[in-house]
C-alpha cells in the first residue's frame, strides 16, 4: 500500500485533490492510504506550514511518504510560478516525492468545466466558465450554479466537489484546462512508477 500525504491550501482542495488521488488509484487498481493536512488562512499561512511540514519530513519526524501532494490555486500567478512558490518550500532532496495540483486561477472553476456530470450530481447542468483571473469569481460561479439547480449551497457547492469529481470526464475537463491536465499527469507519473515497481 502506497502512503500519500495531501496538503491542501483549504477544504476545496483538501476534497478535489484526494477524490482525484483516490480515483485515479482506483483506475490503476493501486492501494493507496490517504492521509489529509489542510491549512485555514490563506496562502501565506500555507507556505508557511508546507515549509514546516516538509522540514520535519526531511528529518525523520514523519515518515516519508510515496507521495506528499500539494494542492493550492494559481491565483492569477500562473502555474508555473505556483510551482516554484511551493517547490521552494520543500527541501530539494523531498522533491522527488512531491507533486503539485495547481488549478488555474481557482478549484472551483474545475468543477464547473463537465456540465454533464454537473447535471449528473445536481439534476441541472451548467455552463462551463471562462479563464478569467478574479477574485472570488469561480466561488460565486459555483455557488450560483448549486443554486440554480434548486440547491442551497452549504458549503458555497463544494459539498458536491467529491461527486462532481468522481463523475466528471477527466479526458474532457483535461482537454479544456491546462492546469487539470497538468495536475493529472503529475499524479500519473506516480501511479505509473509504482505500478512499474509492483510488477
Amino acid at each position: 500500500m502506497r502512503k500519500t500525504i495531501i496538503f491542501g491550501e483549504d477544504y476545496g482542495h483538501e476534497v478535489v485533490a484526494k477524490t482525484l488521488l483516490l480515483r485515479m488509484a482506483e483506475a490503476e487498481d493501486i492501494s493507496i492510504e490517504t492521509s489529509v493536512r489542510s491549512c485555514r488562512g490563506g496562502y501565506g499561512r500555507m507556505m508557511n506550514e508546507l515549509r514546516e511540514f516538509a522540514e520535519e519530513l526531511k528529518t525523520g519526524r514523519h515518515q516519508l511518504p510515496d507521495l506528499l501532494l500539494v494542492a493550492t490555486d494559481a491565483d492569477c500567478k500562473g502555474i508555473t510560478a505556483r510551482t516554484q512558490e511551493v517547490m521552494s518550500c520543500v527541501p530539494e532532496e523531498l522533491h522527488c516525492f512531491t507533486s503539485c495540483m495547481i488549478p488555474d486561477p481557482h478549484v472551483e472553476r474545475w468543477l464547473l468545466l463537465d456540465s454533464r456530470a454537473f447535471k449528473s450530481v445536481l439534476g441541472c447542468g451548467c455552463q462551463a466558465p471562462d479563464a478569467k483571473c478574479e477574485r472570488h469569481r469561480y466561488k460565486k460561479l459555483l455557488r450560483e450554479a448549486v443554486t440554480n439547480a434548486g440547491v442551497t449551497p452549504q458549503l458555497g457547492g463544494l459539498e458536491y466537489a467529491e461527486d462532481l469529481v468522481r463523475t466528471m470526464d477527466m479526458d474532457k475537463v483535461a482537454q479544456l484546462d491546462t492546469s487539470f491536465r497538468k495536475s493529472v499527469s503529475g499524479i500519473r507519473s506516480f501511479l505509473m512508477k509504482w505500478s512499474m515497481e509492483e510488477r
